[in-house]
């Protein structure tokens, strides 16, 4: 299995169980930016706990590793689980939304991608992926997030709402590190 396989059986999973969803962190980075290898693929995941059962029951046991009450503790406690693909090594985190101010922004801005041949696969707007990025560099100082906005800004150009990514930065406690990726571009 390869990334897009994955994401194909992720993405379809979620579409036959009415799941809100996207793809954020490095796989929406580059989609919108620079290519570079990422191990794992981001969703962020609207799930109930009427869905826990039916949405495990989706990947097949032979195939994939995922807890049962992993998913429960995460839908419960609005935070992650993961699925992985042994066989492979690919791995997806699952992020339940808290549904936040920013995360139902996050979710009216979503994007359908033609990244896999046959069909559409909904992604974080690129500002939203950047912004998520600059909370991650803020809490890691990994270069690599700063590499990937740049990616983005670079490629995306004129087609990103600056102001948006302003207003938020400043409500999501980011507006230095936005500051700092202005003055470096």
């Amino acid at each position: 299995m390869d990334p897009e396989d994955l994401l194909r059986v992720v993405t379809i999973a979620c579409e036959k169980l009415q799941l809100q969803y996207f793809v954020t962190g490095s796989t929406a980075t580059i989609a919108y930016g620079e290519p570079r290898f990422t191990n794992d693929i981001d969703v962020v995941i609207d799930l109930s706990e009427e869905k826990i059962g039916p949405f495990c029951k989706m990947f097949s046991v032979i195939d994939f590793y995922l807890s049962e009450s992993a998913v429960r503790a995460a839908v419960k406690n609005r935070s992650q689980f993961n699925l992985i693909h042994p066989t492979s090594g690919l791995k997806v985190d699952f992020m339940v939304v808290p549904m936040t101010d920013f995360d139902r922004s996050r979710m009216s801005r979503v994007r359908e991608l033609p990244v896999l041949e046959d069909k559409l696969v909904r992604f974080a707007s690129p500002e939203d992926a950047i912004l998520m990025k600059l909370r991650y560099y803020q809490m890691g100082h990994s270069d690599k997030h700063l590499r990937d906005i740049h990616g983005v800004l670079k490629i995306q150009g004129a087609k990103i709402d600056r102001c948006y990514i302003a207003d938020w930065s400043t409500k999501l406690g980011v507006a230095q590190e936005w500051i700092q990726i202005l003055d470096g571009e």
